[in-house]
């Protein structure tokens, strides 16, 4: 079953497969990192982009850029598309249907991005609870693209210019650290996410640079929650409310 949700930032509307996967507030702390750390981008590329709520929240806060999301399942594309079409972004956001473990040399050929976001999937193959539907399995599990497909095809597109925003769980810091560096995007940012100020992280998020130089920033930390139980200050100004 589908519904069109208005998500704010502007009145965007998404359409959402209520049986799929849907997003959470993972994708959007991502977007508003993303261009709040490089506010000037002219191109961006998310992959793993699911229904592409990250390059439509990224096209509301940077309202001259282009977005071009990358996803593999062929039912979340139409849905991004679809979404796409219904709030007029044709000319500033597309979708390709693509594998990021191979993706080809000609998916971007020629273009010159400036910013690589991804949300990819949190739990290695073999690892945390298998939900009910095969889209939600997908999008948080890796099963075709493991983290280091995902950093590998963040790096070739960048091809040693600009900037990588990924968001993930702590448990997994030291592979992000390492297949970062790796493949040439030196960690420059990180942010731990906490559920309430002073609680355990259970976000990160991660800002690289293409062929940076080695200086790692921890920013201070930030809590989803105030101690009543609602949104903190700093997300209520991410959401824009």
């Amino acid at each position: 079953m589908e519904r069109i949700e208005d998500i704010g930032f502007g009145g965007l509307r998404l359409i959402q497969d209520t049986e799929g996967f849907r997003y959470g507030v993972d994708a959007v702390i991502l977007a508003d990192f993303a261009c709040r750390s490089c506010p000037g981008f002219r191109l961006a590329v998310d992959l793993g982009t699911g229904n592409g709520v990250i390059p439509f929240i990224m096209s509301h806060k940077n309202d001259e850029a282009e977005i071009i999301g990358i996803e593999l399942q062929r039912d979340a594309v139409e849905l991004a598309r679809r979404s796409c079409a219904l709030n007029s972004l044709e000319a500033r956001i597309s979708f390709i249907e693509a594998d990021v473990a191979t993706l080809d040399e000609g998916a971007l050929a020629g273009r010159n991005v400036d910013v690589v976001t991804c949300n990819p999937p949190y739990f290695a193959r073999g690892g945390g609870i298998p939900p009910g539907s095969e889209s939600r399995f997908i999008a948080r599990h890796e099963t075709v693209a493991d983290m280091e497909d995902f950093i590998r095809a963040a790096a070739h597109i960048l091809g040693g210019r600009g900037d990588f925003f990924m968001v993930h769980r702590p448990s997994r810091l030291v592979d992000i650290f390492y297949f970062c560096r790796k493949h040439g995007l030196e960690p420059k940012e990180m942010r731990l996410v906490t559920p309430k100020s002073g609680q355990t992280p259970n976000i990160v998020l991660v800002h690289c640079s293409a062929g940076g130089g080695r200086e790692l920033r921890i920013m201070e930390e930030l809590p989803v929650y105030d101690a009543n139980g609602r949104y903190s200050d700093e997300i209520m100004r991410i959401y824009e409310r």
